[in-house]
């Protein structure tokens, strides 16, 4: 009777395992459509925009491991996104790209998340951080055989982009044409207009990517191809017209901008004629992104009327004042109305754009701190999920142990459990404290060294373009007179400079170089650029202007910085050209460079008086100026460009017009430098004058 017993027994206790085993291995087999679920609730809440709602329901659903860490954190990248809020997306996206992959679900989580994070990185100039996100996304992707051409279409369009801007040009064209092929599988497979739709997004980027590299010709190719896709979405019976009416318009303004690039100045103005004939012209956003071409063809007056609009607009994007848009809006709104002759208009958005800078600033430190106090928050939430977590696994372990109570053996097994889980709970608990103080005095200090490398950058960039802006990029159509330049300094900032001031007869010319770059030296740059041209507009002779010149900058000059200078006259009736020298490099006339009176650079020693110089008649010969950033340009073996190698490119190859020529010698010091960052400012100008010619 005992031996029975005891076998009802052993069958009794091998029953109840088989049944919890059974219940284990059903819920990790119910957990995928549980995931896909918990997945489709989160989308329809972000479809109504309650996006509180979107981050609630990922922490909840995180919390009941209806869906990974890696997924709850990619719906808060996008609820953040969604709201405009994108530094907090790019906070939650990188920490969703950290996560562990664990399932095919993680991993096409994880390839969205990079699609989105990449292109954050791309639209805000980080084109490395974005490839260091987009190429190992793609890497899985071939690894594992999971996404779709949408995806591989979008990261790799993304890595292209970033490839054309870092001057990677073969690699950018293989990635754009490798895009184009998952595009088309996509489109030709896909039953509604959406492929078509992603394809024209695409390649709009494409066609910007171009355009802001100022390679206008190739991003012609782009534009006509995003045209076409335009067109066979225009044919879908599901289209939005509201949607080609406004790529139609992104179109024809990139095309405007490209072809007035390629001085195709009857064709730009028919494209922009046709941008004209959209809705999208009409509206806020369509008349600011006008101005890209408006400024280019020198009609300002046009461009200052679009920015009314600017407020508005600025307002209904829901906007509010920063250093970034500072220095997109408000910037190029000043520009167009100081170039279009309205100074009081001009002079009240330059006290307008001092108000909000330091709005701005405010809101960027607000912004951080908010930032940083969600990411705390973020971990606090973290250690609650742990926390809990921990909780329920203890009740489930009571459960099991209420369960096999009726088996004396067990009791004593579940008894030992619970204490070690009891222990376990403890040390985790312990652990969580440590790093959430660990946690709180990292932040404390990322708060600080965030701000202050943030502001910095940020008023750095803003610095630069006001110094772009004293130098002009604009320049002279003058009947026979051919004259481009073109500056890039080393670091944000630099101190090399170049102008002209051009009247019925004469044309003066000045390009220099300040000792020292960086700030110091933008600093010095702008004081003597003023300067030049007000002596300049009092009709000076180039060595009696460098003589000024000196005694200003010498004054107050305790650190003793000098600026090195050429300066000419040159008489637009007979060709004539007076000239100074002051320490500068020799220009190149013709194919030589010129035998020059060596004068001392400015700024150095006052009271000197400096020796001009004269040439009878330069008509029809090309006056080549430059700074040492040019012939001292070097590559990572430390070789120099050299004096050799410019007369050498002057001397042999032909140039249709100056801007072709000082573009050609711009991309020939950069094949030279093969990847090695730049020594000095580069800044080069070439003039021609053959008043013969139309």
């Amino acid at each position: 009777m005992k031996y029975s017993n005891r076998k009802v027994l052993v069958w009794f206790i091998m029953f109840l395992s088989i049944i919890l085993i059974t219940s284990c291995d059903g819920k990790k087999n119910a957990r995928q459509p549980k995931m896909a679920h918990a997945d489709s609730v989160i989308f329809d809440v972000g479809s109504h925009k309650d996006y509180e709602r979107m981050r609630a329901l990922s922490d909840s659903f995180e919390l009941s491991k209806d869906i990974s860490s890696l997924n709850a954190n990619r719906w808060r990248g996008v609820s953040y996104y969604r709201q405009g809020q994108y530094r907090l997306a790019e906070i939650y996206y990188r920490k969703a790209l950290e996560s562990d992959i664990k399932s095919e679900q993680d991993l096409v989580s994880y390839i969205k998340v990079a699609r989105r994070l990449s292109e954050l990185l791309l639209v805000k100039g980080d084109f490395e951080g974005a490839l260091r996100i987009a190429i190992p996304a793609v890497a899985k992707m071939d690894e594992k055989g999971v996404g779709s051409d949408i995806d591989y279409a979008i990261l790799l369009n993304n890595i292209g982009c970033c490839q054309l801007n870092l001057g990677r040009d073969e690699e950018a064209d293989k990635s754009f044409k490798t895009a184009r092929g998952h595009y088309a599988n996509r489109w030709q497979t896909d039953s509604t207009s959406r492929g078509f739709q992603e394809a024209v997004i695409g390649t709009v980027y494409t066609s910007m990517a171009y355009i802001n590299m100022r390679r206008y010709a190739e991003s012609i190719y782009w534009i006509d191809r995003t045209e076409m896709l335009l067109d066979k979405y225009r044919e879908r019976p599901d289209a939005r017209s509201e949607y080609f009416d406004e790529y139609q318009g992104r179109i024809e303004i990139m095309r405007a901008v490209a072809l007035q690039g390629l001085d195709k100045t009857k064709d730009a103005r028919e494209a922009y004629q046709a941008f004209l004939k959209t809705n999208y012209s009409k509206t806020g956003p369509g008349r600011i992104n006008a101005n890209e071409y408006l400024v280019a063809a020198q009609r300002f007056a046009e461009a200052a009327d679009n920015y009314q609009v600017l407020d508005k607009t600025l307002h209904d994007w829901g906007m509010e004042p920063s250093l970034d848009n500072i220095q997109l809006y408000m910037l190029p709104k000043f520009f167009a109305n100081d170039k279009a002759g309205r100074r009081d208009s001009a002079r009240v958005i330059a006290e307008r754009i001092f108000e909000l800078l330091d709005t701005a600033i405010v809101n960027q430190k607000n912004s951080a701190t908010a930032e940083l106090a969600t990411i705390y928050d973020t971990q606090g939430k973290e250690a609650e999920i742990a926390l809990q977590q921990a909780k329920l696994n203890k009740q489930r372990l009571i459960s099991t142990g209420v369960a096999l109570a009726l088996v004396v053996i067990f009791f004593t097994i579940y008894t030992l459990h619970r204490r070690r889980a009891t222990q376990r709970l403890s040390s985790a608990h312990n652990k969580l404290e440590e790093a959430h103080q660990k946690l709180k005095v990292a932040y404390d200090q990322l708060e600080e060294t965030t701000a202050a490398k943030e502001r910095i950058e940020s008023e750095l960039r803003i610095a630069r373009n006001i110094q772009q802006s004293i130098v002009p990029s604009i320049f002279p159509k003058y009947q026979g007179l051919d004259l481009y330049a073109y500056m890039m300094p080393a670091k944000e900032v630099g101190g090399d400079l170049y102008d002209y001031l051009l009247d019925d007869k004469h044309i003066y010319v000045c390009l220099g170089d300040v000792s020292g770059k960086g700030v110091p030296a933008s600093l010095f740059m702008a004081q003597a650029a003023r300067l030049f041209r007000a002596m300049a507009k009092q009709q000076m002779m180039p060595a009696d202007i460098a003589t000024r010149l000196n005694d200003e900058l010498c004054e107050g000059n305790e650190n003793g910085m000098f600026v090195t200078m050429f300066l000419a006259l040159i008489n637009l009736e007979t060709g004539t050209m007076d000239f100074c020298n002051a320490g500068h490099n020799p220009p190149v006339l013709g194919d030589k460079f010129m035998e020059i009176e060596t004068n001392a650079p400015i700024g150095l020693w006052p009271g000197l008086k400096f020796v001009g110089e004269h040439i009878d008649n330069i008509i029809g010969q090309s006056l080549f100026l430059y700074s040492d950033g040019l012939n001292e340009a070097e590559n990572k073996e430390q070789e120099q460009f050299g004096d050799d190698h410019l007369l050498e490119i002057l001397d042999t190859m032909h140039f249709d017009n100056a801007r072709q020529l000082i573009e050609y010698m711009r991309d020939a010091v950069e094949k030279h430098r093969n990847g090695a960052l730049p020594n000095d400012d580069l800044t080069m100008m070439e003039l021609k004058f053959d008043k013969n010619k139309e």
